[in-house]
């Protein structure tokens, strides 16, 4: 009997700023029981506002930059969508993403920071804003390189002098200068003296821009932006290039769009934090604006707001009681200098010191690491007595998700062997293939599969996508093509109101898979239970006999379609150990279809789809129904970025050890060759020129290809060579 109390409210987060970060941080640490949490975002990290100067210049590296959403999110028990939001339908509370349906929402809170796109004539082709951060980042890091190269001059335009202009045109200048350039940094400002500081701190902050070869511009209107130049309209035009804006902070421009209270496109709400009139719907941060305490657009703010949203979203969703928000009048403002030093700036007094850096440093890392390095719950004890286990299993390995929850492959072949053999005969038999093949009372051939996963993320789309690629990679070794599917699906514990939300995301996801594909889901089974699983039943068609394990010849080359890593960083995920990129990288190839190179490789003597039974396990058994030997070459297997350092840390997955003992291999070691994977790649036998052939056309239709060894006469282990 399941006694967790079922899920009945979903709160959605927009964005990954800073108050949203620490709501996910406070929100992991006491879980509302009977809530489903969903951040939507459009990457895995969310860039830290305190350290981007720090970072500009080149005392911060990206990671240390960046807050880690996937992490939080896990963390939190909640679901990260990696997408942008486009709209929001206040009356039906559904929010709008870009490349999936619509989410719906009981409650909601909007933090997406500002932009600093701006209407200048040419300011889309030819600059960036400093805001969004990651964006400009990574500009920045990518035009540093080039100017190192020689390939672009160190000429730089800062649009806006207010204090954010003035930090990122010294930040420029000085990492420019740490590479032996001599940088050319204007900053370019309208008003007629740099602004937003009083006047102490102006001189300060004007000898250090001077100091690094800073110059400014005031009093100059813009008239537009070339490739080459700044235009102004009454003075000399300013070199540049690269423009970067960073005057004012403006609005993203779907919000204004929508029927939410605006003030000049920011969103007002009231001192609760909702939005004005809205009792459903917050909005914090930069985003909003709070005409009960009218402020300027700084991270501290959103900082200072986090416990009273979180307070509240958890009120919305009792019916307990609003807190108000009351930021502060005054806030300290630490000001990166270039260098290793600062100023601070509060009640009209200005210093500057390199202590001062050290201090911002000190605050900015406290910061980072608050939402680093998360406490670590307390785990359910475990049991008084437990009874024996088998020599060698390590039974308290937590579970994986995907294939590494499949039962091993030893087990398996062991267990069907005392099953008997199928003597039906419409059943043609062939050893260990990907699915049965069934002969069609008029002619050709019928290939059937099934297949299910235990959720290793928290979006259902997501996991249907991979579900359905996953399921479909049995048909497509096979070389048939794709004709019906039946889903099997396991949902968590939750309302009806719940249920029908995820089975629509779940079920509109798998038609448009399977359509794609050229196949229709016909139907399926639901139940409940104690995790989110989902899983097909897939068919296909075949004119000729299907493409079988058994077919490979000697002298025939082994061609992968798809890198091997899967397993580990799915394990390094689930513990919270995988960097979010690699993490984010991984699960965005494993979504994509194989149909391509499935058609491609249709005249392939031999193919099976890697997944569980790790590459060796799969290799191995297309050696065995064929009578032959393999040879693999190690640097020519394409590894997953990031898989290979994690498994040197001993991240494994709970298949691995099973994995390792069901296929020796002789040669080199690499546990990696047993990794278990989900929506792996294809695996052909074939010959060497057609090989040849074969990647070429894959690499013209987008596709990737690697020939990973090849197959002899002979039996015995496979042979791992270092190289080729």
């Amino acid at each position: 009997m399941l006694t967790a109390p079922p899920l009945t409210r979903d709160l959605v987060l927009v964005g990954g700023g800073h108050a949203h970060a620490l709501v996910l941080r406070q929100w992991g640490m006491n879980p509302l029981a009977g809530a489903r949490l969903t951040v939507i975002n459009p990457g895995p990290t969310a860039p830290y506002t305190g350290m981007l100067p720090g970072h500009v210049a080149g005392h911060y590296s990206r990671d240390t930059l960046e807050i880690d959403l996937m992490a939080l999110a896990r963390f939190a028990g909640a679901r990260l969508i990696l997408s942008h939001a486009t709209e929001i339908d206040r009356q039906a509370r559904l929010i709008h993403v870009e490349g999936r349906g619509p989410i719906a929402y009981d409650a909601a809170s909007i933090d997406i920071g500002i932009t600093a796109q701006m209407g200048i004539e040419g300011f889309a082709e030819h600059a960036t804003g400093a805001k969004p951060l990651n964006i400009y980042a990574q500009v920045w890091r990518d035009f540093l390189e080039a100017v190192a190269e020689g390939r672009k001059t160190p000429e730089i335009a800062v649009i806006g002098g207010g204090i954010a202009g003035c930090e990122l045109a010294m930040a420029m200048a000085f990492a420019l200068r740490g590479k032996g350039i001599e940088p050319k940094v204007t900053v370019i400002e309208a008003g007629p003296q740099i602004s937003g500081m009083n006047a102490q701190a102006r001189l300060k902050i004007s000898k250090a821009m001077a100091d690094l070869g800073v110059e400014v511009r005031t009093d100059a209107r813009i008239a537009r932006i070339t490739a080459t130049h700044v235009h102004l309209e009454t003075q000399e035009p300013v070199a540049t290039s690269l423009c970067v804006g960073a005057a004012g902070a403006f609005p993203h421009s779907w919000v204004a769009e929508t029927d939410l209270p605006q003030h000049n496109g920011f969103i007002v709400v009231d001192p609760d934090l909702r939005v004005c009139g809205d009792p459903h719907l917050f909005a914090v941060g930069d985003c909003a604006h709070m005409p009960f305490a009218p402020r300027p657009k700084a991270g501290v703010f959103a900082v200072r707001a986090a416990p009273v949203l979180h307070d509240n979203l958890r009120a919305v969703l009792t019916g307990g009681r609003l807190r108000r928000f009351k930021p502060q009048k005054s806030y300290l403002k630490l000001v990166s200098l270039g260098g290793k030093t600062a100023l601070a700036e509060k009640y009209g007094v200005a210093v500057a010191a390199p202590l001062l850096w050290r201090w911002k440093d000190r605050i900015d890392r406290a910061f980072m690491d608050k939402l680093a390095h998360l406490p670590v719950m307390k785990a359910p004890a475990p049991p008084a007595d437990v009874a024996l286990s088998e020599a060698g299993e390590h039974l308290e390995t937590p579970l994986c998700g995907g294939c590494g929850a499949k039962v091993g492959g030893g087990v398996l072949r062991g267990s069907l062997e005392h099953a008997g053999a199928p003597d039906h005969p419409d059943v043609v038999r062939a050893q260990g293939d990907d699915a049965a093949i069934l002969r069609q009372t008029g002619g050709g051939f019928q290939v059937l599969s099934t297949d299910h996963l235990r959720a290793f993320v928290e979006d259902p789309v997501q996991m249907t996508r991979i579900a359905a690629v996953h399921a479909l990679g049995d048909v497509w070794a096979m070389g048939a093509a794709p004709q019906s599917a039946l889903s099997t699906i396991i949902l968590p514990r939750m309302s009806q109101a719940l249920q029908r939300r995820t089975l629509e995301e779940i079920n509109s996801t798998a038609q448009e898979v399977f359509g794609a594909a050229g196949a229709t889901v016909v139907g399926g089974h639901t139940t409940m239970g104690a995790e989110l699983t989902i899983g097909f039943t897939v068919t296909g068609t075949c004119a000729q006999k299907p493409i079988t394990l058994g077919g490979a010849q000697a002298g025939d080359v082994l061609l992968l379609t798809r890198p091997i890593g899967t397993g580990v960083i799915l394990a390094a995920h689930m513990a919270g150990r995988a960097p979010p990129r690699v993490t984010a990288r991984t699960l965005a190839q494993m979504e994509q279809p194989q149909s391509i190179a499935a058609q491609v490789l249709g005249g392939a003597h031999a193919m099976t789809d890697v997944t569980g039974f790790g590459l060796a396990g799969h290799v191995e058994a297309m050696c065995k129904a064929s009578g032959l030997r393999a040879t693999l070459w190690q640097s020519e297997i394409p590894i997953y970025e990031g898989a290979r350092a994690l498994s040197a840390l001993g991240i494994a997955s709970s298949l691995l050890a099973s994995n390792i003992a069901d296929t020796p291999v002789e040669g080199e070691h690499d546990p990696l060759l047993h990794d278990p994977q989900t929506a792996g790649g294809l695996l052909a036998a074939l010959p060497a020129d057609r090989a040849e052939a074969a990647l070429a056309e894959l690499a013209a239709r987008g596709c990737g290809g690697w020939v990973i060894g090849s197959l002899s006469e002979g039996r015995g282990p496979i042979h791992l060579a270092r190289q080729r």
